[in-house]
């Protein structure tokens, strides 16, 4: 089994329209609303590419009875009230449009407690863990690093894919594997991150105080994974068009998947499955789902080049 943990999910809703202009009234071509949160579009993904994956974090009994009609789950019960998310998805060119709400306040003071030991009963049968997402309000940003430490120690590879402080304190877990954007990248490194080489310069440093691996998401331009044994980067000779919403979340869950199955993975080999999975969410409209025969089709066209680790390189 697979855990995700979603700490602050939401209701995804995806307005379709032919264009979208502020200012204007709009007459909305079809609307369609889900269950959703990072982790919870991360089980979708791998229950899809036929790995058994439980949903865990917060929740509200409402949402909570919705998300157990789709998928295993499991949530502590202690938002008074779930967020929504927007996307306005436009058919004329695929640009796709997003709006988050903050979410609830977490009022309970043991629910962080409550979900440190449901996590905890699930670790023995989990194979892999992510924590994925923003935080509700009432959630210290140490959340995901406790999250992330009790996985490990008990030796379940874990990805974290959060921002901000949360991410910051991650990135101090020995053996955690981090999935921040460029931007994300940047503000948690102080350092630019435009190219490739930028990327491995700024990524090295966490690497020396104990991550196991950077995976930066680049959107069209691919991602690359830097780790202790080497870095590379890929990417798909032509980037597919649609929306992106999703596309991180399903790189998430083929990285996450390559770890539980080998704890000493191909990187090269994983990062071209995150890849064409990722690309392989783009062309759905709702985040969650993949096209699997277009990410069948993408895989062998990734195209994977080995980076030089000059700072690496110079200290030896």
């Amino acid at each position: 089994m697979i855990l995700t943990v979603t700490l602050n999910p939401a209701y995804d809703m995806t307005y379709r329209m032919e264009r979208f202009e502020r200012g204007r009234e709009h007459r909305v071509l079809s609307v369609e609303q889900r269950i959703g949160g990072k982790g919870i579009n991360v089980t979708r993904v791998l229950n899809q590419l036929g790995k058994y994956s439980r949903a865990t974090g917060f929740a509200d009994h409402i949402f909570a009875a919705a998300a157990e009609l789709e998928l295993p789950v499991d949530f502590v019960h202690a938002l008074p009230w779930v967020r929504r998310t927007v996307v306005i998805s436009e058919s004329g060119d695929g640009t796709a449009t997003a709006l988050w709400e903050p979410g609830a306040r977490v009022g309970d003071p043991y629910a962080v407690d409550q979900l440190l030991v449901r996590v905890a009963g699930l670790l023995p049968d989990t194979g892999g863990m992510v924590v994925s997402g923003s935080l509700p309000g009432g959630v210290g940003d140490s959340v995901p690093a406790q999250l992330a430490r009790t996985a490990l120690a008990a030796g379940v590879p874990t990805v974290c894919d959060v921002d901000g402080r949360a991410l910051r304190m991650a990135a101090e877990v020995p053996g955690v594997v981090l999935m921040p954007n460029r931007d994300e990248l940047e503000r948690l490194t102080g350092a630019p991150a435009a190219t490739a080489e930028q990327v491995v310069s700024a990524v090295r440093p966490l690497l020396d105080r104990g991550v196991r691996a950077v995976i930066a998401t680049r959107g069209a331009d691919g991602m690359i994974a830097v780790t202790g044994s080497g870095a590379w980067s890929a990417a798909l000779p032509e980037p597919v068009s649609g929306n992106p919403t999703g596309a991180g979340d399903a790189a998430a869950a083929a990285v996450i998947a390559a770890l539980a199955a080998d704890s000493e993975p191909d990187w090269p080999a994983l990062l071209t499955d995150a890849v064409a999975t990722s690309a392989a969410a783009v062309v759905i409209p709702l985040a969650g789902e993949i096209d699997r025969t277009l990410r069948d089709r993408l895989t062998p066209t990734v195209v994977v080049t080995a980076l030089s680790d000059t700072a690496r390189e110079t200290a030896s």
